[in-house]
């Protein structure tokens, strides 16, 4: 009888995500030009969890990919992004309206997105009557709302108290293993980076090492 593969193992082993010579340099010809990036090379597989540590400005968030953002990538920005003539609920379902998605099922899932970070009593409010742990709720719903099979976040939970940070974590950790969608968190916080899969450690615009997050090293002995 011919064994059955594990669903997963192909998929988990293909790149989902390559940076090749990656370089990014602020105030360039400048007397204070910073090399923040120098040739950055890295794979990501799919369903990877993985977290980049590193001094400010030693980021992948600038990555250039706004054509496939829409679908294809989720954005967790540290200044949250939000529209401010928008409401929490209008701001969530904004990317699966641009995507063509009925309006009537687009607001029943940014609803329940929200209820489920804990915003539920926060619907209808506009972003200046959102506290910065709350907003950044808002923006962590919008980036998951067309489940795109990667989410970048830039410290996706700087502003967050730490049962609501715990909480978040716990989210992307499922959607990590049950919708197999890959996230690339950029953070300053070791606990955070403790609960992905890879840490890649990055110092004077390099990547000096990547190390396995103890969440794996565990999950692999089980």
């Amino acid at each position: 009888m011919k064994k059955e593969k594990d669903p997963q193992e192909p998929i988990f082993q293909k790149p989902i995500l390559k940076i090749s010579e990656l370089h990014k340099r602020y105030n360039e010809g400048k007397s204070n030009e910073v090399h923040a990036l120098r040739g950055i090379d890295l794979t990501v597989n799919h369903g990877d969890m993985m977290a980049i540590m590193g001094p400010s400005g030693s980021t992948l968030s600038d990555a250039q990919m706004t054509a496939f953002r829409c679908d294809k990538i989720g954005f967790i920005f540290q200044l949250f992004n939000l529209f401010p003539f928008l409401t929490a609920v209008e701001n969530v379902e904004t990317p699966m309206l641009l995507s063509g998605v009925n309006s009537g099922l687009a607001r029943e899932q940014a609803k329940m997105l929200l209820r489920e970070l804990g915003m539920g009593d926060r619907l209808y409010h506009l972003p200046t009557e959102l506290s910065g742990g709350q907003q950044q709720r808002v923006a962590v719903a919008r980036a998951l709302i067309n489940s795109p099979a990667i989410i970048l976040g830039d410290e996706p939970t700087g502003d967050l108290d730490s049962k609501t940070s715990a909480d978040v974590m716990t989210l992307f950790r499922r959607i990590n293993r049950i919708n197999q969608q890959t996230l690339i968190l950029v953070t300053h916080n070791r606990w955070i980076a403790d609960q992905c899969d890879y840490i890649v450690h990055m110092t004077d615009g390099k990547i000096s090492r990547i190390e396995h997050g103890p969440f794996r090293a565990v999950e692999g002995k089980q």
